[in-house]
């Protein structure tokens, strides 16, 4: 049956579009696409077959956007039906929250179970079982630890003749744009390696392969070790030499079937294989792109009319109000009834400790109002004076005395600041409460002396420094005895209405506490509008369960309740937690008429079911639910109308209001009993949908549909009050009748101001809306209530949210309750708990990102946490259509709390910012709402890696040529990017040593003409120097000579491996092999603790070089030939080994003197941090053409003294160590860098000793010395350590120049006299050792900043310092004389204009002359060392680097007067990474991850197929592990824009690096995916 494409679905065409791209670009073979196009199609025939004409079930409806009217219903009266009565039935729990939802929760079961529906599963975090604490995991009968390959084939669907060809080296990040429409991606398949060697032809080279497995016994991959021990306990590695797998892996590149690699599989498996793009030449400005777009045009929009202000009516004051609060309590104390009760505490058992009348509570307010005014401080300078501000420091098990001392100060005219008391358990929010204190100038503080003696303390008995608080004297007004005159009375009579009454604290978004100033007009005004409100009258029994210090609790039960003379019976939180029904046996009791609580307190109530028996509410006329704002409270509201319906309670007594620490109480619904009301209690709900409410617009929604949210009204506008709706963002206009916004309130009872922020407080306290053409409503100033909502029929309020709850995530608003009640939903109980979580949003990448942070319980194991954290993430995804960036659980009782109890969200957030959260689980998932990645342009191609050639594909078109550019160069008055050493002929030097052709002959000559000169030095930890004069080392190569003759029957043109640690015998074992025409290679010996890793490696070379014969010492020979490495390598199996040990004398021999300096001098193989083992090959015309330049470049001379701190087995290193000093004279003073792991000052020690003015060192010797001898400089300096004479430190290296490194290094040891331009850098590689080269008379090293974004790109863009996303590169030392350097284009072979960014060229004598052998790549480049320009200077044969770079003209000027042409080396081509289009030099990334957390101690990042891999060395203890992995994930997504798909944690020295201090990022690959690291924890980033 054939489907015309026009008659398929939108999204099967697309799925087909996809396939037929893939097939184009010839990423899938034909079979591959007609097998996954004929899968296709069967997957929509049958779900057209199962349901014809219905949306299949795995599909979420979309959610209604059409406007229209909201559907507000008035609820019937309460009935017993079976529905209500099942829900009431329930079993609840004690942990239950007041989020609690059955509706949220259906909808959730909902979400997960069309989640479950073809959904591979999650690979799970891997923790180190020393991290978990617990005993591992029994596996459960049926159920595999780990997807086989079989299982992860059938997943995908892929066979063997159906798996793309993906590659590796240029690929796209994950680009999970749209996530419901990803696919999984699938490997390529690694080729077979052969497994013959083939032979060596003239003028080429050998290609390497693994050696047959009966030679190699199971070798692990073989290593090049260097053995350096730092003083942070750091194991230093050298490159391993990657072995490729003899057979191919089904699936992809598994190098083994660890829990590593399959996990990373898995992972793949759900993850979208991206499309490669090409990279744009010119680059566009990404900040534009970051930033989320404002207009959504799927978006909906209101369509209203804008709303009106709408008022709560005239404001009557009931007749027979006392006049103030201080006349109320004089009333009330003395005329009235002074034995009434006032205020009634219990204690945690439930019982009355203490009852305080009226009289009581008049006297005690005076006497304190008194004291605090006359008995502080002296007549002439009291302590208090009225309009000062004093702090009231009580705990909320204490009303009575803070009582007192609130009307203490009201009445004397104090302004009282209410904060918390500081203690030292719990520093969150201290430092807050006492920068307001500071900025009011507050000097006293009031408390009980029970507080008082729980406050920290002094040695001295004194209370201690508190954080953030000044010093306060602090009093106990308790112990105020002096009662005031009869004639006395308070100054809060004369009091005007404007000054301040009391300051009230709040806390803003970002954690700072602010005060809110309340007058003495706002105080009495608010009183008298709640009694109105209320109808609260005299002798009325209240019952408050709140917090009596702020908000509904002060003003309702301690302000109104004596305004109108009523008993306040307040329940302490501590007997909630004992009897958490105590506040309705407490109402029963006392024929309460009122109750104030929250829902949490209802919630609890309901719980208590057997003390429900004895409970009768017909006296409880009106009910406050304090936090009737919270979406959530809806439920909890009806289910306790259904509890306690049968007990009297009425269902018009519970009236939800809303209020702010700003406007004080926005509004009420009011009780039906209120004079003048009509129609009973008026209420509304409405069924909204919360995408809609996302976007701001009120819209209908299904009650049955998963993204519902049903609301009820906060009541109506207060009398005397007047509210409008305006925007959230920008200027206060009036939002439309569908629209949703921040209530403002215009009463004369709203807060003034905050107490000193004017900027704050002009935009919160005076705000003036505007209607559509922008013109002010009314002249009446407004206040920010800081909560969200609208306005219905009648004037009710509905609030969804909160200004500090709320989450603008691409330009949807989230609110946090709602996306807390969504968690709970999904099974807490097992997992975590209640009320214990936390969610916020940081800002990553110009948007917020939502993060949940929550308690997890104990009993719970590591894999039921995770799925339930993907549950959690699935769910949210599905109901708020939006992705959650971190998912963090924390142990028990560990989350920062507030002094209520609450977990304090600013801390909590700061604490994951900063690093110092410990959580024990974490999941990132940055793939699924990081949306606003910048685009690539798809109009250039980038270039391809000249050492790693991509495989065969179509490349589009160009219309710019290499020859065009060329041109255009020249016509735009560009310069060619060249520059050039000085001439060879140029210097006149008087130099016997350039007049012979070979080594040999140079030594032998100076053997003659100076034989006592000192030429080598060998400096080590222990002993004195041992020095070797020209004679000597003569004497002993010829030694060595005869020894290879007679005993070894070695011949002219054979190889000879040189295994020896750094000292002298290798240098004359190498001139012993000049002497005889055998061609010396030299290599590291074999590690003897570490020979499984180490002995294969010396193995490889040795076969690779065709050594005929070992030279070495006996220990050696001893080691190669002991039981543990004969189990690795058969002895049988080496070539002749050679003790050079003990050689007895001879007589000399004749030299022998090759026919032409073009033969071969010696090989030089080294390892790439790729993991490639290549042998060069040096003639020696090359090798006295390069000593002749080191030394004319640096000005080396018979007397001078080199101090050298190298590993002397391949590149310059080698060089220096055993071919310049003969040449040139000098004295090498040798030290071995194993030296520094018993005496890290041997160096330095040395340099100063014999006042070396050069010296060269690699970066591990300097990393070594900045850390283990940083804080020993003063020491030294004791000891008479002066590296003043020093005028070049150079560091030998193959990379870009480690800034930070050698700044350190010049910083730390500037005070023993180094000059900081003493230090620099060389630069060399493969093709040529030595390129760069700072002499003494070469200007400074220059420095330039260049943006990162450009290079990326592959552009040079020059910025200033300081410039955002600058990067300072800088220059890699002098061009040696005779070099040649051009820049060219990788791919064009295009000679590229003057600070443009490509390949380095070089052409200079000293090039090398060719491979002789490489290992590890499989198609190399056959040109490098004889590459020619497609345009400019098209004769001269070049070396092609693989360095990109860009040569740059200074303003310096060199010693022959002209200027100065820097070159500035950016980072190798087969290291780069290509993500997302764009390359990206590793240590750029890696930089970024140092600098995220201080507990980082190294990194190396790589990628893996289609995910970038950062692995991390942790100097910490094992539970500050996962801090690292969000700081790590945000620092990449900021700096780099790239998504990281997997994190992983191990320990210090985990990450191989050579003996240039080279990170082997492949090794370390390559020990990732063979599960070989051990890892603390590897995070997979969703």
């Amino acid at each position: 049956m054939a489907e015309k494409i026009s008659d398929l679905p939108r999204d099967v065409t697309q799925k087909l579009a996809e396939l037929d791209l893939e097939l184009s670009e010839g990423d899938i073979t034909q079979k591959g696409y007609d097998k996954k196009k004929a899968r296709i199609l069967a997957a929509y025939r049958a779900t057209r077959v199962a349901s014809p004409g219905v949306v299949p079930s795995n599909m979420t409806r979309a959610p209604r956007e059409e406007p229209g009217p909201i559907v507000f219903r008035v609820p019937e009266p309460e009935t017993d039906s079976s529905e209500r009565n099942k829900k009431a039935a329930r079993r609840l729990t004690r942990d239950e929250s007041r989020f609690h939802s059955e509706v949220r929760t259906e909808a959730v079961l909902q979400a997960l179970k069309h989640h479950q529906q073809g959904k591979l599963p999650v690979p799970m975090p891997s923790k180190r079982m020393s991290a978990l604490h617990t005993p591992p995991l029994e596996q459960t009968p049926g159920q595999a630890a780990h997807p086989t390959v079989s299982t992860l084939k059938e997943a995908t669907g892929s066979s063997d003749d159906d798996s793309s060809v993906f590659d590796e080296e240029n690929t796209s990040s994950l680009e999970l744009h749209q996530p419901r429409q990803s696919k999984p991606s699938v490997p390529s398949q690694v080729p077979p390696a052969s497994q013959r060697r083939e032979l060596r032809s003239p003028g080429s080279f050998i290609r390497l392969q693994p050696p047959p497995e009966s030679n190699q016994k199971g070798l692990a991959p073989p290593d090049i070790t260097h053995h350096i021990a730092s003083e942070l306990n750091r194991h230093n590695h050298a490159g391993s030499v990657r072995i490729p797998q003899s057979n191919p892996d089904p699936v992809g590149t598994l190098y083994c079937k660890g829990k590593v690699s399959t996990k990373i599989q898995q992972l793949l498996n759900t993850l979208k294989r991206p499309k490669r793009k090409p990279l744009p030449d010119y680059f566009k400005e990404e900040n534009s792109e970051l930033e989320v777009s404002m207009n959504d045009p799927d978006a909906p929009k209101p369509e209203g009319n804008v709303m009106k202000p709408t008022d709560g009516g005239a404001a009557v004051i009931p007749s027979g109000l006392p006049r103030n609060l201080i006349s109320a309590i004089q009333r009330y104390g003395t005329s009235s009834f002074p034995k009434a009760s006032a205020v009634t505490m219990l204690d945690i058992h439930g019982k009355i400790t203490t009852n305080l009348s009226y009289g009581k509570l008049h006297s005690k307010v005076m006497k304190i109002a008194y004291c605090l005014l006359n008995k502080l401080g002296t007549k002439t300078d009291p302590l208090l004076r009225p309009g000062d501000k004093i702090a009231l420091v009580y705990p909320n098990s204490d009303p009575v005395s803070y009582m007192c001392a609130f009307y203490g100060c009201i009445a004397a005219g104090l302004v009282p600041v209410s904060v918390e008391v500081p203690t030292s358990k719990r520093d969150a929010g201290t430092a807050g409460m006492g920068f307001l204190l500071r900025s009011l100038k507050v000097s006293v503080a009031l408390t009980s002396e029970m507080c008082h003696r729980t406050l920290p303390r002094e040695p001295s008995g004194e209370v201690g420094n508190i954080k953030g608080w000044s010093k306060l004297m602090w009093f106990c007004p308790e112990s105020f005895s002096h009662k005031p005159p009869k004639e006395w009375k308070p100054p809060a009579t004369e009091i005007p209405d404007h000054n301040p009454a009391y300051v009230e604290y709040t806390t803003a978004k970002d954690g700072s506490v602010m005060g809110v100033t309340i007058s003495n007009l706002a105080m009495i005004s608010h009183c008298r509008t709640l009694t109105q409100a209320c109808c609260y009258t005299e002798g009325e029994v209240m019952v408050c369960v709140l917090d009596f210090r702020r908000e509904m609790g002060l003003w309702h039960g301690i302000l109104s309740s004596v305004f109108n003379g009523m008993h306040v019976i307040f329940v302490p939180y501590s007997l909630m937690k004992t009897d958490p029904a105590s506040w309705l046996k407490l109402a029963t009791r006392n024929n309460a008429a009122v109750g104030i609580v929250k829902s949490r307190d209802m919630h609890w109530g309901m719980l208590a079911k057997k003390d429900h028996k004895d409970i009768d509410l017909k006296s409880l006329r009106l009910l406050l639910v304090a936090d009737g704002a919270n979406p959530w409270s809806l439920t909890t509201c009806d289910s306790f109308v259904t509890v306690f319906q049968s007990k009297g309670l009425e269902s018009e007594a519970v009236c939800p209001c809303a209020s702010s620490a700003e406007a004080l109480t926005v509004s009420l619904r009011r009780s039906r009993s209120q004079p003048g009301r009509k129609g009973g209690n008026q209420t509304g709900r409405g069924v909204l949908s919360m995408q809609g409410l996302s976007y701001g617009v009120v819209r209908v929604e299904d009650e049955n549909s998963l993204m519902s949210l049903t609301l009820q009204d906060c009541g109506q506008v207060l009398p005397g009050a007047n509210m409008v709706v305006v925007k959230i963002e920008g200027d206060p206009q009036l939002c439309k009748t569908d629209e949703v916004g921040e209530l403002c309130l215009s009463a004369n009872y709203t807060g003034s101001y905050y107490w000193g922020l004017k900027g704050f407080s002009n935009h919160a306290f005076r705000v003036q809306p505007l209607d559509s053409q922008g013109s002010q409503v009314g002249p009446q100033y407004y206040v920010r209530t800081g909560l969200i909502g609208f306005l219905g029929p009648g004037g009710l309020v509905f609030i969804c949210g909160s200004r500090q709850g709320l989450m603008a995530v691409s330009n949807r608003r989230h609110n946090t309750d709602d996306i807390i009640a969504t968690v709970l939903a999904v099974e807490p109980n097992r997992f975590i708990y209640r009320g214990r979580i936390a969610v916020f949003s940081i800002p990553v990448l110009c948007d917020e990102r939502i993060c949940i942070v929550a308690e997890q319980r104990p009993d719970s194991s590591e894999e039921e946490s995770f799925q339930w954290m993907s549950k959690v993430l699935q769910a949210v995804d599905t109901i708020h259509q939006v992705g959650i960036y971190c998912l963090a659980l924390v142990p028990p009782n560990y989350l920062p709390r507030s002094a209520l109890g609450g977990i304090h969200i600013h801390e909590t957030m700061k604490k994951l910012q900063e690093g110092n959260l410990h959580p024990a689980n974490v999941l990132m998932c940055p793939h699924t709402c990081v949306l606003n990645l910048p685009q690539v342009i798809d109009d250039y191609n980038i270039s391809k890696s000249v050492l790693r050639p991509e495989p065969p594909r179509e490349d589009t078109p160009s219309d710019v040529g290499p020859s065009a550019m060329f041109v255009g160069s020249i016509v735009q008055g560009a310069r060619l990017a060249h520059a050039q050493g000085h001439e060879l002929t140029s210097y006149n030097e008087e130099d016997q040593a350039k007049k012979h052709q070979f080594l040999s002959e140079v030594l032998r000559w100076r053997a003659n003409s100076m034989p006592e000169h000192e030429i080598f030095t060998v400096v080590t930890a222990k002993g004195a120097p041992v020095t070797l004069t020209c004679s000597q080392l003569h004497r002993r190569a010829e030694r060595v000579a005869t020894l290879i003759l007679e005993k070894g029957k070695r011949n002219v043109g054979d190889h000879v491996a040189l295994v020896y640690p750094p000292s002298i015998d290798l240098v004359a074992a190498f001139y012993g092999c000049l002497y005889v025409g055998c061609v010396p290679i030299i290599i590291r010996p074999p590690h003897p603790h570490n020979l499984p890793t180490t002995l294969p490696t010396l193995k490889m070379i040795v076969e690779a070089s065709n050594s005929t014969c070992i030279l070495t010492n006996s220990s050696i020979i001893k080691s190669l030939r002991s039981k543990e490495a004969n189990s690795i390598v058969e002895s049988k199996s080496w070539p002749v080994l050679l003790d050079t040990t003990d050689i007895s004398k001879k007589k000399s021999l004749a030299i022998y003197m090759p026919p032409s300096s073009e033969m071969l001098c010696y090989l030089d193989f080294s390892v790439s941090t790729t993991g490639m083992l290549a042998g060069i090959k040096m003639t020696h015309a090359s090798v006295l053409a390069l000593c002749r330049s080191i030394k004319l470049q640096c000005e080396f001379y018979p007397s001078r003294n080199v101090v050298l701190c190298l590993d002397p087995y391949s590149g310059l290193a080698a060089v220096l160590w055993t071919l310049v000093g003969v040449y040139s004279g000098h004295n090498s003073i040798l030290v071995a860098p194993s030296e520094l792991e018993r005496d890290p000052t041997a160096w330095l020690t040395a340099v100063s000793q014999y006042k070396v003015r050069d010296t060269f060192c690699s970066y591990g010797v300097m990393e070594m010395c900045t850390r283990g001898l940083g804080t020993t400089t003063a020491t030294l300096k004791q000891r008479g350590v002066n590296l003043s004479s020093v005028r070049t430190c150079i560091v030998v290296a193959e990379e870009r120049p480690r800034i930070q490194l050698m700044s350190s290094f010049t910083k730390v040891f500037s005070t023993l006299g180094l000059s900081p331009r003493a230090v620099s850098t060389t630069f060399g590689c493969r093709v040529n050792t030595a390129m760069c080269l700072q002499g003494p008379s070469c200007p400074d090293p220059s420095e330039v900043y260049v943006d990162t974004k450009s290079l990326r790109y592959d552009r040079v863009s020059i910025l200033e310092k300081g410039s955002p996303n600058s990067l300072c590169l800088k220059e890699s030392g002098k061009l040696l004389p005779g070099v040649k350097v051009v820049i060219a284009n990788p791919d064009t072979k295009g000679q590229c204009a003057d600070s443009s960014l490509g390949e380095i060229w070089v052409s200079c004598p000293h090039d090398a002359n060719g491979y002789f052998a490489i290992y590890g790549d499989e198609c190399p480049t056959l040109d490098h060392f004889d590459s020619h320009l497609a345009t400019g200077d098209t004769l001269t044969s070049y070396a092609r680097t693989g360095y990109l770079g860009f040569i740059m003209r200074t303003e310096k000027t060199q010693a022959d007067g002209e200027r100065h042409d820097a070159i500035f080396i950016v980072g190798a081509l087969d290291e780069a990474i290509v993500l997302r289009g764009v390359r990206y030099h590793p240590i750029d990334i890696e930089n970024s991850v140092m600098r995220s957390h201080r507990k980082i101690s190294e990194c190396a990042v790589f990628t893996w197929t289609n995910l970038l891999v950062v692995v991390v060395e942790l100097d910490g203890h094992e539970n500050e592990a996962l801090d690292v992995i969000p700081l790590v994930t945000n620092a990449i997504l900021e700096e780099s824009h790239l998504i990281v798909g997997v994190v992983v944690i191990v320990d210090p020295g985990v990450i191989p690096i050579n003996s240039r201090g080279e990170k082997q990022r492949m090794h370390l690959r390559d020990g990732f995916i063979g599960d070989h690291l051990d890892p603390i924890y590897v995070a997979y980033n969703m």
